[in-house]
């Protein structure tokens, strides 16, 4: 029996599994949302940075997981379906109607689709509002957190939120989250996305390792 030239990598046969740390905070007048910038592929790293905070509208943003293919591509229907609906209705969407039609898809196509979305944003009916959206569930939060790193950073944020932070102080509880996340999670790490949205709209940024908090650990 001749042996095979080029044999299937033992990891390319198994269930490849995905890892990321996604977050999602309000404070008193918007939310701030963040990730890491990993996407992995098993055991192998095949982007160090991507963005994981996608827009769905000028002052909505989801944060992905799961999937890479599977959560762009909800992003990308429903970034099309908001800006149908603002012409319609002439006015900026809810973040609620956001976050329905991410949860609306996710139930659909639940057993084809391999992703989690968590929807935030600022509308000037309820102004910040976090959404988390998982295979038909859709619940509002003062926090989310999401993706493999949320696991070593449940404790944390429980212990660390706190109700009508500044827009600094939920910036800091973001990245100090993240920062936690990646030095714990194998599957998490790169630079940390942070995008920070109010009524006078969203503002992106990008943390790079070097900039990174330190602790005690590290």
């Amino acid at each position: 029996m001749s042996e095979e030239l080029f044999p299937e990598p033992e990891w390319l046969s198994e269930e490849v599994k995905t890892g990321t740390t996604i977050i999602a905070v309000t404070f008193d007048g918007g939310v701030v949302l963040g990730s890491d910038s990993r996407v992995s592929a098993g055991e192998a790293v095949v982007n160090r940075v991507m963005n994981k905070l996608s827009p769905l509208h000028d002052k909505i943003y989801c944060a992905l997981s799961g999937s890479a293919a599977d959560a762009q591509t909800i992003a990308e229907i429903v970034n099309y379906q908001l800006d149908v609906h603002s012409i319609e209705v002439e006015d900026d969407p809810l973040v609620c109607s956001a976050a329905t039609l991410v949860k609306n898809i996710s139930y659909k196509y639940k057993e084809e689709l391999s992703a989690h979305l968590i929807v935030a944003g600022w509308d000037k009916k309820k102004g910040g509002q976090v959404y988390a959206t998982l295979s038909g569930l859709l619940t509002s939060q003062p926090f989310a957190i999401g993706g493999s790193g949320s696991f070593y950073i449940n404790g944390f944020v429980d212990a660390e939120y706190r109700k009508n932070m500044t827009k600094r102080e939920c910036q800091e509880f973001v990245v100090n989250a993240l920062t936690l996340a990646m030095g714990r999670d194998g599957s998490s790490g790169g630079v940390a996305y942070v995008v920070t949205i109010d009524k006078d709209g969203a503002e992106e940024k990008c943390v790079l390792g070097n900039e990174l908090p330190k602790f005690f650990d590290q």
